[in-house]
């Protein structure tokens, strides 16, 4: 497996689901990419995508508020915001132990 600092990327994602399912890189990385943009394309619709025994991807909503300004004491407002949400399966917390 094609790795950089322990970190499974994209190519090499696509390499092993190419050997795994036996297809071609190009179809593997077809399906990775629609796999992808379908998840993203159901967030920014404001859904939810749960994948059993894997996990839920979530948007959630962060409230606006005040920090500091790194490097000063000036009070900085940050604003609201969305953020993808994680939270893995039993499946997934299973073979991670």
């Amino acid at each position: 497996m094609a790795k950089t600092a322990d970190t499974l990327t994209k190519t090499a994602l696509v390499a092993l689901v190419s050997d795994r399912a036996g297809l071609t890189v190009a179809q593997a990385k077809n399906a990775v990419d629609a796999v992808f943009d379908t998840v993203a394309d159901t967030l920014a619709e404001g859904n939810r995508v749960t994948i059993t025994g894997f996990g839920t991807f979530e948007v959630r909503n962060v409230s606006a508020r005040v920090g500091v300004k790194p490097g000063t004491t000036e009070k900085i407002s940050i604003p609201a915001t969305k953020r993808v949400g994680f939270k893995p399966g039993t499946t997934l917390k299973g073979a991670v132990k």
